[in-house]
This record gives C-alpha cells, sequence and structure tokens, in this order.
C-alpha cells in the first residue's frame, strides 16, 4: 500500500484501508473510538490487483488508486472515491493505461489538492513517470508524460512515487532515479506539475515518505544506504534523524504531544514491535526509537493520523493476516506513549 491508509473521514469516524487476493477492503468505525465494522470489499464484484494507493482530501473524502485485471498481459488503472466511512466506497472508475496498453508498470501514488481533485502517478514501461488528474468541472483529464530535469535525464524510476499535497495546496511527488530523488511540483494550485529540484544522494528504494511540516515547507523521509532515516527539505541539505528502525517508508504525522509542535514517525522494527521517534519539528536530532506492542509478522505496515479529538491514533496491519492493532497516544518519557494496543 502506497500513502496514509489509516482515514479519519470528515464524519470523525477512522477507516483502514486493506488489500485482499482479488480486492480493496475497508473498515470503518461504528463512531469515533468505538468498535469497529468487518471489512467491506470496495467497489462491489469488480475485481482488482492487491495494490492500493490512498490520498485524503482536505474535505475528509478518501481516494483510491488500484490497477484492475483486463486480460492476459493486460491490466488498466482504476479510481475510487469514498466519501464517508459508514458509507459504501463509488465503484470503481477506469482512468485507462499510462502507456495506452499493457500490463501493470508500477505502483500508483495519489495526492488530493485543495479543489478535491485526485493527481494519480504512475510509473510508465520506458522508467519515466506519468500522471492523471481529475477536471475542475468533472471526469479526468489525459495521461501526461512528466518531464526530467537534465541530470536526470533518461533515469528510471525506481519504487513507488511519494505524493502529497502542502499546507499550500501545492501538488508534489518525488521518485528515486538513478543517483538520488527526484521532485515534481506545481508552482501553485491547478498549475501543472514540472520537474523541480534533483537530490543527488544513496536512497533506498520503497522508502520515501513526504509530509507537510510547516506552513511552507515539506519534508521527505527516506531510508539511505547505511540504513540511516534521513529527512530532506527541498532547498536544503538532507540531516540524520536516526538509523532505520526496519524496513520499507515510516508513518510520520505532524500533531501536538505534551504542547508541542513535534513530527512524530512510526515503522515496524526489525525486532517486530512498533517504533517510535518525536522530535520538535524542523529539528531532527531526534535520538532514539521506542518500541510497544507485540511482536507482529514480517508484513505488517504502521500508519498515523489523528482521531476526531486531535489524539494520535497508531495502526499495525498484517495485510496477510487481516490482524490489525489500533493504539492512542499520549506523551510519555522520553517520548510518545501509546495506551495498551487493541486488536480490532
Amino acid at each position: 500500500m502506497n500513502g496514509d491508509w489509516l482515514i479519519r473521514g470528515r464524519d470523525g469516524r477512522l477507516c483502514v484501508y486493506l488489500t485482499s487476493d482479488d480486492g480493496v477492503l475497508c473498515r470503518a468505525e461504528q463512531a469515533p473510538g468505538g468498535s469497529w465494522q468487518t471489512p467491506r470489499k470496495v467497489g462491489g464484484d469488480q475485481k482488482v490487483h492487491p495494490v492500493l494507493a490512498v490520498g485524503r482530501g482536505v474535505d475528509g473524502y478518501a481516494h483510491l488508486v488500484s490497477w484492475r485485471p483486463l486480460g492476459k498481459g493486460e491490466a488498466g488503472v482504476v479510481h475510487s472515491t469514498h466519501f464517508r466511512p459508514l458509507l459504501s466506497p463509488m465503484d470503481w472508475t477506469p482512468l485507462g493505461h499510462p502507456d495506452t496498453k499493457g500490463d501493470r508498470t508500477g505502483p500508483p501514488a495519489v495526492a488530493v489538492d485543495h479543489q478535491g481533485r485526485a493527481h494519480v502517478f504512475v510509473r510508465c514501461g520506458d522508467g519515466g513517470l506519468r500522471m492523471i488528474a481529475q477536471k475542475e468541472k468533472g471526469g479526468w483529464g489525459p495521461w501526461r508524460v512528466l518531464e526530467d530535469l537534465p541530470e536526470t535525464e533518461g533515469a528510471q524510476t525506481q519504487g513507488p512515487p511519494a505524493a502529497m499535497v502542502g499546507e499550500s495546496g501545492c501538488v508534489e511527488v518525488y521518485t528515486v532515479v538513478g543517483g538520488g530523488i527526484l521532485r515534481r511540483r506545481q508552482d501553485a494550485p491547478a498549475k501543472r506539475v514540472a520537474a523541480a529540484e534533483f537530490l543527488r544522494a544513496p536512497v533506498r528504494p520503497g522508502t520515501l515518505r513526504a509530509l507537510a511540516t510547516s506552513s511552507e515547507e515539506t519534508t521527505l523521509f527516506y531510508a539511505d544506504d547505511s540504513r540511516d532515516l534521513r529527512a530532506w527539505r527541498p532547498g536544503s541539505e538532507p540531516v540524520t534523524v536516526a538509523p532505520v528502525a526496519g524496513p520499507g517508508p515510516v508513518a510520520a504525522v505532524r500533531c501536538q504531544l505534551d504542547g508541542r509542535d513535534v513530527t512524530l514517525l512510526a515503522q515496524r522494527s526489525t525486532d517486530g514491535r512498533v517504533a517510535f521517534i518525536a522530535y520538535r519539528a524542523g529539528e531532527e536530532a531526534a535520538g532514539g526509537w521506542t518500541e510497544s506492542g507485540p511482536t507482529l509478522p514480517d508484513d505488517t505496515e504502521v500508519a498515523l493520523a489523528k482521531d476526531d479529538e486531535g489524539r494520535v491514533v497508531a495502526a499495525a496491519l498484517s495485510p496477510s493476516t487481516g490482524r490489525l492493532l489500533v493504539a492512542r497516544l499520549h506523551a510519555g518519557e522520553p517520548g510518545p506513549a501509546p495506551a495498551s494496543w487493541q486488536e480490532v
């Protein structure tokens, strides 16, 4: 899964999205902070591959993107909108293929701008990046090739993109290419997404996670070849946060803990537990990880969100087993302290 698969809907209920063998499932709280529904399938009887990108708009709507099988060696990108956690998501809408036709080319990413329009990014067959976006008055525009910078011309996109929307409303997307990370962004809301900056750095594909950390700044988290977790704010040099706790991208959220504006990160550790690290926004000298909870399966993914009362909620999900654990966090010493983990 790519993106924040733990979403707070506009009605305050939390909703979790997960993949299954032939589809995408959702689970929602019956009431904010209450018990959870059993899993429901997104898109009715339509089958999709077990891949999912999730993005949340400022309106609280969740946008889901996957690949749908179309026959032997053929697939197409599909999109669904989920307006409220207790409602059924919309049926899958076909978006076509970034190369007109063919099989899956890579995991998608999706970001939702402040007008509620989804922007979908997918690697194409030649290794570049293409996007498709909803139009202002409904429907979708055409697939568009995103340009490279001269120093990355022809470089292959590696791993899934990381897409997000800053507090300014501008869409940004980050990809690993040969020798570093390429950032593409809008100069202003509703403008074209264009190549903006290249960071030459050793980076492990599949570890990107972007977060709006102030009204003007975005921070990209990634793991480098030495297994350090790095934080990069475009326009400056990357800094080391800590050694990575485990594989894959971190979950990240900006929140208040003990009255402080902090960035909170979480990741399944190599020991199998959920690890947390928190630091004042913009001050990455974070110290060590704090581990919590039981030992979890190897495929467990971690997500962070804020509930209807502003409390941070952590979720740990194993897609292969469907096992879901949830905990609410509070400030502790030396960092965030989750209440007891509850299995949903």
